[in-house]
This record gives structure tokens, C-alpha cells and sequence, in this order.
């Protein structure tokens, strides 16, 4: 059905469908008319349109045009010269082929894409096609052979790790199975560890076209279930009748679960027969919960004082989840942090003990408030996916680990218990992301990022990641493009028709790396003689095919991307946790058992316990470090825009202060620090400092202060206060280290740092347009 475009064109991002019309130069956005509660995020679009921050032209670095390739430690704070967009891509092919790039590649021995890292994070476009990630992988496996790639995410590093050896592989498994509809209709108790934040509901990879997390947790809550929010920070779940909030030290809550366990244990109720049926190495578990394998019951008083919520209401959590259909779910940020794969593995033990999991609204859940489309019903069809083609290389590191592989070429680590080897890095190629906004500790990558000999990043903005590159090659955002919109569990496909034309020379990263290609001699290899256009029809048609097969038609691509959105159906067979549950015999998970592990070798050969287990961390409020940096920085996600992307738009500008990123503490340790209501503090520690604007609120815990992440990085020498980012990025104090040695992920959700009132003359924010210095 062919769609009226008078009112505007469809469209979709990562945080909801929409259409939009160019009206005297602005872009008028709508939302979808069938998505019940749209995410303001949407305003955030306009402004990318034509902000000064957006790129114009190719920009090369002055130091690398003068002396050409190698490790610059002016990577950062040199000045650029815009070029043409031939010498841009003859200096770029040029380079590539000396590094090895090329229509001959060996078949066999080492490849040159050996030591090419290949960068990108897959947030920067709802479009299949236009897929930054999926573009520039498929290009350095034509041109390279392949690359050092990453695997796991930042979000979600430790979990999956852990879930993987454990449990199965927690995307497709979180995904496969319909959490959300069980909980509007059979849950009687929703338990979550990190709360269920509607900020992370508004926003899925692909496209999240129907926000219904608010209005389905409203039912439920109606419905009589009960829901207990595990956070310090109370507005990590929104007002609910009768909900019950526990505010746990921040990094305590596998000891917080532990002392639930230890109730269940001592009360005689843990299921036993589901024990004994559906998972492994209870009886180790056991040993270490009731203290006979270290000589330390887990109780409810030990658990207590670890995390500082009362033995009493421990013990009254255990009751209440013993006596209900009860859902136990663990939101991404609890692994974000030292240890992190403890608390989903304890979660998912807890959840085990009660034997609920085969049970419609009960057992596990890992990601429910993190991911818009987590317990979404999965679909029927399969979506447009562009092929990247074959990795020969076959190299990666934990996508972590960015700047250790930058700064220590050839050093060991291990991963999932074998031992690795850092690759020595000669390029980076990034396009469709920004590691200055994902990554740690940015003073050490700003180092990290001087090692390699050249660094060619694909922006649309002059961000933090551009600055500290040799090489900036424009690229359009999705407006500018024709695509097709898709997320994984989510029942639309988009048409996504341009809004409008590119931003001054801008062009899609496909024409980059096409031309790029030709260059190389590889034009054919990449394209497949294809341009944009055949390609969208390419991927289109297995979806087309697809959905004829399941509903008897489907429109052609024509007709699709004249039309409006397409509706796809749902798969309503069960998914393979309730499959494992109906017989494990005949359906067993992805583990050495085929069950559930509660003990596993892999974890133990490292090191580490080989159950989950309650292991200090360095920097949390009850370790001596606390003496010094009395402040555990919680630097979650923004709620006014995903990660780092269009923090220039309206609702993200919003939610600053003179242009800088709001921090909040409590209250009363606002008042003991002498802090009102936008005041400049500094948080700082011996990584860095970073400048805010407070915030004083009832909903933060004492000694606790959060701070979100994205804001764009901006760098500043501030005399005794060192460099300091003036903007308000987290990522200037937070910690680098890895989650363990099982899963080298992200540990940056949680660390240790001191504030204090700014009483200096106050440094502006750095406007985003004013980050470019041009020779």
C-alpha cells in the first residue's frame, strides 16, 4: 500500500519509527502513529540535519601529511587540513596498499590484515544496509583478507561470557523467548537486580517501532504482581503500585543474593528435584553457600554487612520470592563492574534453587530493562543482513580491550580460560562508531590511539574518535540514504527513503569503500557488481520470500519503499529454554553438561571459583580505597540520548546545564560538600577529572554519584586540577581494568572517586562545533 507522502517520508533509528519532512530548511519529525508511547529521543533528529559539528569534507591531520605514517602522540590535539575528496582517497588507497591491501593476497601464511584493526560498534544506523559495522568489515575482508576484529560488547562483555558457558549464548536466548507477555499475564513477583530502567525500554538495535515497556509493567502492577527494584538509584524503575525498592552498596549484589540463598537453604526451600533434574554442580554451591568449603556461612547477616541493606529484609526477599511465580532478572549494568559475571551467575543459581524456570513467568531473565526488544515475541521471518564475507585472519580481542592491544603488542591475556596474544597493530580502520565515548580511562586510550602508524576513521561529526585520527573521510547519516529499517524482535520493517541531501560533501561509507576498492583493485570482489539500490533489493527479497511463505503475499521492493511500514509476523513456538525445560534429554543447552552449570571447569581452570561467588572489589565503598575516593560514580546510560550519538540534538541539550552533563548526589552529601543546584563539581581521581553540573535528589543513595555517559569528550589543562574534560564525560575517571580474566569486559559502570565544589573561575562547556581546529 502506497503511503502519503505529503505528511512525510518513513524512517526509522535505534529508538523508534517515525516520519519526517524537510518544512522551510528543518526537518519535522512524527512519530510512528502505531507506537504507543514514543521515546523523546525522536527530537534529538533535526539537528543532525545541518549542525556546524557535522563534517563538510575530508580532513587529513597536518602532523601526517607533514611527516607522514607512524606513532604520533599529537594524535589528539593537532590541527587538520580539509582536502578534496580525490586526494582523500588516492592518500587513503595509497596507504592501505602499502600496509598491504590489494587485489593479491596470499593464500597461504600470514595476511596483512593481521595487524589492521577493524573498529566499529554497529549504534550508528537503524538501516541494514548502511550498517557502518557491517560495511567496513566486509571491506577489509576484500581488501585485507580480513582484520583483528572484537567480540562481546561493551554493554554486555561479562554476562554473555559467563552465560555462554554456563547457560547458552544469551542474545539468541534472551530474545527466543517471550518474557514480556509472560509477565503481563502469569508473573506474580518481578525481582531485578539494576532495576528496570524505561530510559534502556526506549532503545533497541535496529529499531525498537513499539514502546510498550511502561504501559505492560503498569498492567502487570495492576494485575496484583509485585515488583522489587535492586538499585541505588531509585528512579532505575518507574512508580509502580506497591513496588518495593532495596538499595544495595553499589557492586554488592551477588553477596545481597547469596544471603537470599542462604535463607532459601536454611528454610527448606530450594527445589531439589529441579536440581537434580536441570543443572550441574549444585553440590559444590552448596558447600561454599552454607561455609563447609571456606568457613563462612552466607547468611543473611554476613550478606548484610557487605551491602548494607538489613538481614531482616534479606531474609523477607528470599520469603517473598519463595512464595510467588517469581522472575529474577539482572539488567546489564550489574556485570558492567569488577567481577561482573558473578552477579548474573548468582541470579541465575537464585533463580535455580527456586525452580521456577520452566514455569510460564518464572526462572531467569538477563537483560529486561536494558534492551527495548528483550522478551519481545521473536519473529518469523529473517531480516536484511549484509554479508561482511570471511575473516581470514581469524584474530580478535574482547572489544575492552582497545587500548591494551594498542599498548602492548605481542602481550598475553586470557579469554574464556585460553591464553591470547595481543596482535601489533598498524591501522585502525573505524567507521560507525566512537571508542572515546565506549571506552575507559581516556587518557590511556588517548595514548593508546598515538601507537599505531595510521588511524583513517568515517564520521559525520568532528567527535573525540575523529580528532585522534590521521584520516576523516565524511559520511552521510541516515537521512541522507535510502535503507531498510530492522530490529531483532521488533514486528516492523521500515522503508527509509532519503529526508534530504547529504551535508556538504558527504557520501555513504559503501561509495567510500567502493571507490576505495576500485583503487585497489577490488571494485568487483566488494560490490558484487552491485550498487546501492540492487543491494537493498538483494536483501529485501529472502525477507519478501519469507513472509509470502508465512502469509500467502508480500509486497515487492517497489512497492515496499513506496509504502508504509511493514508488519511481520511473530514465531509462537517455543523457544529453546522452554524446550530444555519440557525435556532436557532431547533438547540440551548450549553447555559441556547439556544442563545448567553451577559448577564449570572452564571458570575454574582460570583462577577464579567455579561457582558463582562473592569476590571483593577493588574499588566499591566497603574496600579500603573508600578512605581516599568516598564516592562510588555510577556512570550509567543518558536517558536523553543513546550513548554519544546527537548529544547536540534538542532533548539531549535539555538535560545539561549550560551545556555541561548533569551529576546527582544525595542530598544530604550535597549539602555536607556545600553544593546547591547547578553548581560546577569536579570528580576526579587518579585517572583523570571530569567538570558537572550538580544535581542534588532524594533518589540517589548517599556516598553514591552518577554521572551518565556520553557526553563528547573535551580535554582541558586546568592548573592544578590536571586535564580535565570540561563537558562532563565519565570516561575521564573510570577505570580500564578488565571484569576478570574469564571475560576481559568492561568494568566501567562502577568505580571510586573524590568530589569537590569547583571554586575557580568556571570554564565553559566546549560547544560541540568548536572541537574542529583547521590549519
Amino acid at each position: 500500500m502506497e503511503t502519503d507522502r505529503t505528511a512525510g517520508r518513513p524512517h526509522s533509528s535505534h529508538w523508534g519509527a517515525f516520519t519526517a519532512r524537510m518544512v522551510e530548511g528543518r526537518l519535522e519529525v512524527r512519530p510512528f502513529a502505531e507506537d504507543p508511547d514514543p521515546s523523546e529521543l525522536l527530537e534529538n533528529i533535526p539537528a543532525a540535519i545541518a549542525h556546524p559539528a557535522r563534517l563538510r569534507k575530508p580532513l587529513i591531520r597536518r602532523g601526517w601529511l607533514q611527516k607522514g605514517p607512524g606513532p604520533d602522540e599529537r594524535r589528539g590535539s593537532d590541527t587538520f587540513v580539509e582536502v578534496e575528496w580525490d586526494e582523500a582517497l588516492a592518500r587513503t588507497a595509497a596507504e592501505l596498499g602499502r600496509l598491504g591491501a590489494g587485489a593479491e593476497l596470499p593464500q597461504d601464511g600470514p595476511l596483512p590484515g593481521a595487524r589492521v584493526f577493524g573498529g566499529s560498534y554497529g549504534w550508528s544506523s537503524a538501516g541494514r544496509f548502511h550498517h557502518a559495522q557491517s560495511q567496513v568489515h566486509r571491506f577489509l575482508n576484500t581488501v585485507f583478507g580480513g582484520y583483528v576484529a572484537s567480540v562481546d560488547t561493551y554493554s554486555s562483555g561479562a554476562g554473555s561470557v559467563i552465560l555462554s558457558l554456563v547457560y547458552g549464548e544469551a542474545t539468541k536466548l534472551n530474545r527466543d523467548h517471550p518474557y514480556l507477555r509472560d509477565l503481563a499475564e502469569t508473573t506474580e513477583l518481578v525481582i531485578s537486580f539494576g532495576g528496570l530502567p524505561l530510559r534502556n525500554l526506549a532503545v533497541s538495535s535496529g529499531g525498537n517501532s513499539q514502546h510498550i515497556g511502561k504501559a505492560l509493567l503498569e498492567g502487570a502492577a495492576a494485575r496484583g504482581c509485585g515488583f522489587v527494584s535492586v538499585s541505588p538509584l531509585a528512579d532505575d524503575v518507574p512508580d509502580l503500585p506497591g513496588l518495593t525498592r532495596i538499595a544495595p552498596r553499589p557492586a554488592t549484589d551477588t553477596a545481597l543474593m547469596l544471603g537470599m540463598a542462604y535463607r532459601l537453604q536454611a528454610t527448606d526451600r530450594v527445589d531439589r528435584a529441579y536440581l537434580a533434574k536441570y543443572t550441574t554442580g549444585y553440590d559444590a554451591f552448596e558447600a561454599y553457600l552454607t561455609g563447609r568449603s571456606d568457613g563462612v556461612a552466607k547468611t543473611p547477616e554476613w550478606a548484610g554487612a557487605i551491602c548494607g541493606v538489613p538481614a531482616d529484609v534479606i531474609s523477607d526477599l528470599a520469603d517473598r520470592a519463595a512464595g510467588n511465580r517469581t522472575l529474577i532478572n539482572v539488567t546489564y549494568s550489574l556485570q558492567r563492574a569488577e567481577n561482573g559475571e558473578q552477579p548474573v551467575w548468582m541470579a541465575l543459581t537464585l533463580a535455580c534453587m527456586l525452580g521456577q524456570a520452566g514455569l510460564p513467568g518464572g526462572g531467569f531473565c538477563y537483560g529486561l530493562g536494558s534492551i527495548g526488544n528483550v522478551g519481545k515475541a521473536p519473529l518469523a521471518v529473517p531480516l536484511p543482513t549484509l554479508p561482511q564475507g570471511r575473516n581470514r585472519v581469524g584474530d580478535f580481542i574482547p572489544v575492552a580491550r582497545i587500548s591494551d592491544l594498542l599498548l602492548n603488542p605481542g602481550g598475553r591475556y586470557t579469554y574464556k580460560g585460553k591464553e591470547r596474544r595481543y596482535a601489533d597493530i598498524r591501522l585502525i580502520y573505524w567507521a560507525g562508531g566512537n571508542p572515546f565515548h565506549h571506552h575507559q580511562d581516556l587518557s590511556r586510550l588517548r595514548v593508546a590511539f598515538g601507537r599505531p602508524e595510521t588511524v583513517i576513521v568515517h564520521d559525520n561529526a568532528f567527535t573525540a574518535s575523529a580528532r585522534h585520527a590521521d584520516i576523516v573521510l565524511p559520511a552521510t547519516i541516515t537521512a541522507e540514504r535510502e535503507d531498510i529499517g530492522a530490529g531483532g524482535n521488533d514486528p516492523f520493517l521500515v522503508p527509509m527513503p532519503p529526508l534530504t541531501n547529504p551535508y556538504g560533501e558527504a557520501r555513504d561509507d559503501y561509495d567510500i569503500f567502493t571507490d576505495l576498492a576500485e583503487r585497489l583493485g577490488c571494485r568487483e570482489r566488494f560490490t558484487e557488481g552491485r550498487d546501492t539500490q540492487a543491494w537493498l533489493r538483494a536483501l529485501y527479497e529472502p525477507t519478501r520470500q519469507a513472509l509470502t511463505d508465512v502469509a500467502g503475499e508480500a509486497p515487492d521492493f517497489d512497492a515496499f519503499m513506496q509504502g508504509a511500514e511493514l508488519s511481520l509476523p511473530v514465531r509462537n513456538q517455543v523457544g529453546k529454554i522452554a524446550k530444555f525445560h519440557q525435556d532436557p534429554e532431547a533438547a540440551p543447552l548450549d553447555t559441556p553438561s547439556g544442563r545448567i552449570e553451577l559448577f564449570n571447569e572452564t571458570v575454574a581452570a582460570t583462577g577464579l571459583p567455579g561457582h558463582a561467588c562473592w569476590i571483593e572489589p577493588e574499588e566499591w565503598l566497603g574496600g579500603p580505597l573508600a578512605a581516599r575516593h568516598g564516592f562510588q560514580l555510577v556512570a550509567n546510560q543518558p536517558a536523553h540520548r543513546l550513548h554519544s550519538q546527537l548529544d547536540f540534538g534538542a532533548t539531549s541539550m535539555a538535560g545539561k546545564a549550560d551545556g555541561r552533563e548533569v551529576a546527582r548526589l544525595n542530598v544530604e552529601d550535597a549539602a555536607r560538600l556545600g553544593v546547591t543546584d547547578g553548581d560546577v563539581i569536579r570528580l576526579f581521581n587518579e585517572r583523570g577529572s571530569v567538570l558537572a553540573a550538580a544535581r542534588p535528589s532524594e533518589a540517589v543513595s548517599a556516598g553514591v554519584v552518577q554521572l551518565s555517559t556520553g557526553a563528547w569528550y573535551a580535554p582541558e589543562h586546568l592548573g592544578d586540577a590536571g586535564l580535565t574534560c570540561v563537558n562532563g564525560n565519565p570516561n575521564a575517571v573510570t577505570s580500564d581494568r578488565p571484569t576478570s580474566v574469564l571475560s576481559q569486559g568492561c568494568a566501567g559502570q562502577l568505580c571510586l572517586v573524590s568530589v569537590e565544589k569547583w571554586t575557580g573561575p568556571v570554564p565553559p562547556a566546549k560547544p560541540h562545533s568548536a572541537l574542529l581546529e583547521l590549519d
